[in-house]
């Protein structure tokens, strides 16, 4: 038996549902499915002044909806929200802390105004996230995860690397679900929503 190198294996954990369950999946998202909210009272990502949640977080033209602490139950999230969350707080914030992007935060993040523009952004935080596992070699993995991640801040890179993949997986996953329902609701064909 050959000596396992985890990092690959981490990253096409990651790579394989990337490019085999979900891109094709979000190409041709449009810009009603992005901010469609399917019940009332939804977490969005809105025009700056136009939410009512009690946080209406961004340094742009939109904001998006939050509460501290978090409701219980938690309103319903719409796929502009999931991607805002996936954007900035699983991947934008982890990329600065570990990896050398500029700082960001739910505060100061602009968020997109498009479906387009959000799956930009999101591939673009998605490139970044698995260049920078990479750099991490095998040694890196082993390396604590630092003050920057609060409660986990001695838990090793390689714990944050599989709570990323768990992360996307979920809540990208969730994205496409909510895709589905929204072409069943509206009784389309992707080709014609698209």
């Amino acid at each position: 038996m050959t000596d396992q190198t985890w990092n690959p294996l981490l990253r096409d954990q990651l790579a394989w549902h990337w490019a085999n369950q979900l891109r094709d999946r979000l190409d041709g998202l449009t810009d009603d499915e992005y901010f469609w909210e399917p019940v009332g009272g939804c977490w969005n990502v809105r025009p700056r002044g136009t939410g009512t949640a009690p946080v209406q977080a961004g340094a742009g033209a939109m904001t998006i909806d939050f509460a501290m602490p978090t409701p219980d139950p938690a309103p319903f999230t719409t796929i502009a929200w999931r991607l805002g969350h996936v954007i900035v707080g699983v991947l934008a914030m982890r990329n600065a802390t570990h990896f050398g992007r500029v700082p960001t935060d739910y505060e100061s993040f602009e968020y997109a105004a498009t479906a387009t523009e959000a799956l930009d952004q999101l591939g673009t935080e998605y490139a970044a996230w698995q260049a920078g596992v990479e750099s991490l070699g095998e040694s890196g993995l082993a390396r604590r995860c630092g003050e920057a991640e609060g409660p986990y801040a001695e838990r090793s890179l390689a714990e944050l690397v599989l709570h990323v993949n768990r992360e996307m997986i979920h809540h990208l996953s969730e994205v496409c679900l909510l895709r589905d329902l929204h072409l069943h609701t509206h009784g389309q064909t992707r080709q014609e929503a698209n």
